[in-house]
């Protein structure tokens, strides 16, 4: 199952790190000041999903490539229109004469839309972007798939949905059938939908079909990060077809409900107003981050209160 960490403390800008159990797999989701990050933990980063480059998400990208350099992995890195540029001005603004060119490669997934992600590619020590490709999907590997909406803040800010791959049990005991590769091509067959795939067992031709009492499918779990985002109803729509159902939600809730004039000044969300967007959603666990550093820990309980009663509302 995910797990998700809070780097940042009550004041500090936000950075949450996602890990995957059993595989040393880290993904980070923005760079806030993240003073509970440890050395260690920022090395194992393998992507980094930016929301938007406001200051309090981005400002601590530096101390991220800082502690990559020299590691000579690939480094991948989503975010909203013009992120490529971004990440290239700040890495060209020190000076690398003392780095290798395989030093690290940095790998641009820049959302331009649902359908349209441009792929761009940084290595030292001139870091001049490369275009490579346009793709349809952001994110994926042996561990998660990553879908993602695409909210307004006055500017593009994407949620992202860490969806960790189904897996298929097979139930030896209800078989009768001694193991073999017969097992493996049933799951895939299965996986492919394809019912009238030909297995054979013991000299036996089957369907697949006839088989597929045998698995079951274990839906992977899926953890949801939403940042800084406008109370509106389009932004909603979105959350509902990305979100609904989801295991756990992290959701920006920055101010409380008696500053909400604030929040719709600033398009971000308030309290109440994220509580009940999560309960629409159906999510089986919300929890609320990125509170304005103005408040204390009592307007921290305060905002929590109102934000739990409108998600817990039936």
């Amino acid at each position: 199952m995910l797990q998700a960490e809070i780097k940042s403390l009550l004041k500090e800008d936000i950075s949450i790190l996602i890990k995957v159990p059993n595989s040393g797999k880290h993904y980070l989701c923005d760079c806030g000041e993240a003073s509970l990050l440890t050395v260690k933990e920022a090395q194992s980063v393998s992507a980094i999903f930016i929301s938007h480059t406001h200051i309090d998400h981005f400002a601590n990208f530096d101390g991220i490539f800082r502690h990559q350099m020299g590691s000579g992995e690939k480094v991948v890195i989503c975010g909203p229109k013009n992120i490529h540029q971004q990440v290239e001005a700040r890495l060209k603004s020190y000076t690398w004469n003392l780095i290798d060119e395989n030093a690290i490669e940095y790998e641009i997934r820049e959302i331009i839309s649902k359908e349209e992600i441009n792929v761009y590619t940084l290595r030292p020590p001139y870091w001049n972007t490369e275009f490579i490709k346009t793709q349809n999907f952001l994110f994926e590997d042996e561990c998660v798939n990553v879908d993602f909406a695409i909210l307004d803040h006055k500017t593009d800010s994407i949620a992202y949905l860490f969806k960790e791959k189904d897996t298929i049990t097979f139930h030896e005991e209800a078989s009768g059938f001694r193991k073999g590769k017969w097992i493996s091509e049933l799951k895939i067959a299965f996986e492919n939908n394809d019912p009238d795939q030909q297995i054979e067992i013991e000299d036996t031709i089957y369907k697949a079909a006839e088989l597929f009492h045998l698995l079951t499918r274990n839906k992977g779990y899926r953890l949801g990060v939403i940042m800084d985002h406008a109370v509106d109803e389009k932004n909603y729509e979105k959350m509902r077809t990305v979100f609904t159902e989801a295991d756990k939600v992290y959701i920006e809730t920055f101010y409380k409900d008696l500053d909400q004039e604030f929040a719709q000044l600033n398009y971000h969300s308030f309290a109440s107003a994220s509580g009940k967007i999560m309960n629409e959603c159906k999510v089986k666990e919300a929890i609320p981050i990125h509170f304005s550093r103005r408040y204390t820990e009592s307007d921290q309980q305060e905002i929590e209160t109102a934000f739990y009663k409108a998600f817990r509302e039936s």
